[in-house]
Formats: structure tokens, C-alpha cells, sequence
């Protein structure tokens, strides 16, 4: 019975991944973050993953903060977090997150202000949306390895 529910979850596990490959949300380069993990660091991805998610958190806030200030002009400054966020969610292989970042630091570049608060928004969407299915995988994952009786801590 234990094989089962381990083969169940794997399913599940696959069925998301698959999911989120076909909506764009994941590209090849999760796949390859995922083959850097292994029996020595049983929980690379998920470390890997969360560094990403506070970093981001912290680039959104400090976009959310310059964009509330009415009297600002620097758009180079919301061009280099950007810049950031495009780079760690390209190495993460978050593809949607980082299409959304691109087509925002577009508005930016045209000092665009009303274009770059819809930017935000459906950057800081799309991003909350990868860390929901994120959230997601990491508890399906974290089952099928209580089932198959491995503990690693999470």
C-alpha cells in the first residue's frame, strides 16, 4: 500500500509540473535546477526557491515603494530591480514571471508611470501565482517523501 500512495503522489506531482510547463508558467530551466539536486542536498530546489521568493519579495516592495511616491522620476532605479528580477527568475526558470518583468521594464524605459503600475500589478500577480503552485509542488513533494519513509526537513 505504501508503494501506491508514493506512485500517486509522483503522478500528482507530474501532473502539476506538466501543467505548469503548458501554461508557460515553468521553462527548461527548472528542469535543470531540479538535476542539481540530489542524495547530498536532498532539498537544493526548495532552498533555491525560497531564496528566490524573499529576494523578490523584496524588488516588489521596493518597486511598490517607488511607484507610490507621486513625485518620482527615477525609472533607471525601477529598471535595475527589474533587471534583478528578470535575472533570478530566468535562473529559477520562472518563464511567466520573467515575460511579465520584460514587458514592465518596457513601460519603465518610456517613463511610462501608469504603465509601469499595471506592470507592477501583473508582475506582483503572476509572481504570486508561481509562489502558490511553488507552495504546491513543495507540499506534494514533501508527502510523496514522508510515504516513501525518507525524511529530509523542509
Amino acid at each position: 500500500m505504501l508503494g501506491l500512495g508514493v506512485d500517486r503522489l509522483q503522478a500528482d506531482i507530474n501532473r502539476l509540473l506538466t501543467s505548469l510547463f503548458h501554461q508557460g508558467v515553468l521553462d527548461e530551466q527548472f528542469l535543470q535546477l531540479q538535476q542539481l539536486q540530489d542524495d547530498t542536498s536532498p532539498t537544493f530546489v526548495y532552498d533555491v526557491i525560497n531564496i528566490y521568493f524573499d529576494e523578490s519579495e523584496k524588488l516588489l516592495r521596493n518597486l511598490r515603494l517607488l511607484l507610490v511616491d507621486r513625485e518620482f522620476s527615477d525609472y533607471k532605479k525601477i529598471g535595475l530591480h527589474l533587471n534583478q528580477l528578470v535575472g533570478s527568475s530566468s535562473s529559477i526558470g520562472a518563464r511567466r514571471v520573467r515575460n511579465v518583468c520584460v514587458a514592465f521594464r518596457s513601460a519603465s524605459e518610456l517613463n511610462n508611470r501608469p504603465g509601469c503600475l499595471r506592470g507592477l500589478e501583473v508582475v506582483e500577480h503572476e509572481y504570486h501565482y508561481l509562489k502558490n503552485m511553488m507552495h504546491e509542488l513543495f507540499q506534494l513533494e514533501q508527502q510523496r517523501l514522508l510515504a516513501a519513509g525518507v525524511r529530509y526537513p523542509m
